[in-house]
């Protein structure tokens, strides 16, 4: 792990020292670094200007010697494709050249950490114009600045980073060539629509995640607490090649499950009904996100085999639905559609004179389902997009109507997740149920699923010219129970 810690005389010292580290791979396939920069300047829409992008540095754990776990900015990563810490990155649009700022490791620090990246090793196995060590950013900058005020601006991320970059260029330069509001969302707009290159990333992610997943069904026999679950998702992750996760691992079991980001997973397994387990590792900083709901002893109680055999029902008619030109946010009143018609012939939820369609509209479903049926994924779990692909929601919970300003149409290349759930949460029952809302619960009934605890299924859809195709490969269903089952005879 390379170290901020500079000494500036082992440095004079040793200067002789030459130190390289050669690329381990000269692939031809590279992250399209240099296609998502030409991207994003097409979304700036400017002939002329500089992005300016900093990658994470290291930082240290407050009061201690030890680092913070390292995440790459994702923004970063979009045009330089570097997972490594301490590096900066520009993009001159007129001269369509990329140039990656790399940190110098002194022979001192080498011996403690390693060498880090050469020069040339970096040049080769990244897709990339230029490299140079950090310290010549300062004077790039300034140069940069010098010529090309008149006809470019720097574009930045955020208003804060040209008082915190490295360039005293930045200083001493008017505000007036700085432009913190346009790189934003042009980013968001590039990376809305996935190139066949970070599509294999997220397949591939969620490759691993399905075989993490297999494991903990099969294993699941052996388990007596939530936290052997995660222990188990984790080890085959980390055996696989894969050190980090989308997103905290949350393996809820009986009422648990109905927490949503429930992420303590310390509750014994003993007497629960359900697990569910919402798990998915990076690949190349590329998301995956995965939940499946299934049986602690393998066998789906009465109760429970109804509400999953709904939440399957929703997630399918939605999935199948899914093409270009779709709008997301139709989905997602489809899902809760079917899951009001459902919750009513289970005797859950009651209808007035306006049947299924009073129901609906008064928004008490949200009282079972309060999340959204989906959200981008890449980069980020909870990826970013030029517009959201679900419509805002009044304070109510009621939703607002269709809006083309508000919802964004599928298109081919976006990869979402679909995700729909039933829950049965004793605090959402307590204190979230108005007198308007009650009247349309038979709450006797619906505390009777509190065991139950929740129902959650979720796969990775990339949208395609003609549909879609389900990325995830994790085992569910009948599969799921199967694994479960042959797992367990194993040691009968």
């Amino acid at each position: 792990m390379p170290s901020t810690d500079s000494t500036s005389s082992t440095l004079s010292s040793l200067k002789g020292l030459h130190i390289e580290l050669q690329a381990g791979s000269t692939s031809m396939d590279k992250y399209p670094a240099k296609q998502h920069a030409r991207r994003t300047a097409e979304k700036l829409q400017v002939r002329s200007g500089l992005i300016y992008l900093p990658g994470q540095p290291s930082i240290y754990l407050d009061d201690s010697d030890q680092f913070q776990p390292f995440r790459q900015r994702r923004y970063f990563f979009y045009i330089s494709g570097v997972n490594e810490p301490d590096c900066s990155v520009t993009y001159d649009i007129a001269r369509d050249t990329l140039t990656l700022y790399i940190p110098y490791v002194n022979p001192r620090k080498a011996v403690w950490f390693g060498t880090g990246l050469s020069l040339q090793a970096a040049q080769q196995k990244y897709d990339i114009d230029n490299v140079k060590f950090s310290e010549c950013l300062s004077s790039d900058m300034d140069s940069w600045i010098h010529h090309n005020s008149h006809s470019g601006k720097v574009y930045l991320l955020h208003p804060h980073q040209p008082t915190t970059a490295t360039s005293p260029g930045f200083q001493g330069t008017t505000n007036a060539i700085f432009d913190t509001a346009s790189l934003l969302p042009a980013m968001n707009s590039a990376r809305t629509l996935k190139s066949p290159h970070e599509i294999r990333l997220i397949r591939h992610a969620n490759q691993i995640t399905a075989q993490a997943h297999t494991s903990v069904l099969r294993n699941l026999h052996t388990f007596t607490n939530e936290r052997d679950i995660e222990a188990c998702f984790l080890q085959t992750c980390v055996a696989a090649g894969v050190r980090t996760q989308s997103y905290k691992t949350i393996a809820g079991s009986g009422e648990n499950a109905a927490v949503l980001h429930y992420m303590k997973n310390d509750e014994p397994l003993r007497g629960r009904q359900l697990v569910c387990l919402d798990a998915g590792c990076d690949w190349e900083c590329y998301a995956s996100d995965v939940t499946r709901t299934f049986p602690v002893n393998g066998y789906l109680g009465r109760e429970a085999e109804r509400v999953y055999a709904l939440v399957k029902g929703m997630q399918e008619e939605c999935i199948r639905r899914i093409r270009p030109g779709v709008r997301y946010g139709d989905l997602d009143r489809l899902a809760r559609r079917i899951m009001v018609d459902g919750l009513m012939k289970m005797g859950i939820l009651k209808g007035g004179k306006g049947g299924v369609e009073e129901v609906v509209g008064s928004g008490v479903g949200r009282i079972f389902f309060p999340h959204g049926l989906g959200h981008h994924l890449g980069l980020e779990v909870h990826d970013v997009s030029e517009k959201p692909i679900m419509a805002q929601t009044h304070g109510n919970g009621k939703h607002l109507p269709p809006s083309m300003k508000e919802e964004a149409l599928l298109e081919a290349g976006m990869v979402l997740t679909v995700e729909p759930g039933i829950y049965f949460s004793r605090v959402a029952l307590d204190y979230m149920v108005t007198e308007e809302l009650e009247k349309y619960i038979d709450m006797d009934e619906a505390r009777r699923y509190l065991p139950v605890g929740g129902v959650r299924i979720e796969d990775d859809i990339l949208v395609t010219q003609d549909g879609y195709e389900i990325l995830t490969t994790a085992p569910k269903g009948e599969a799921a129970l199967e694994i479960i089952r042959e797992g367990a005879s194993r040691c009968s």
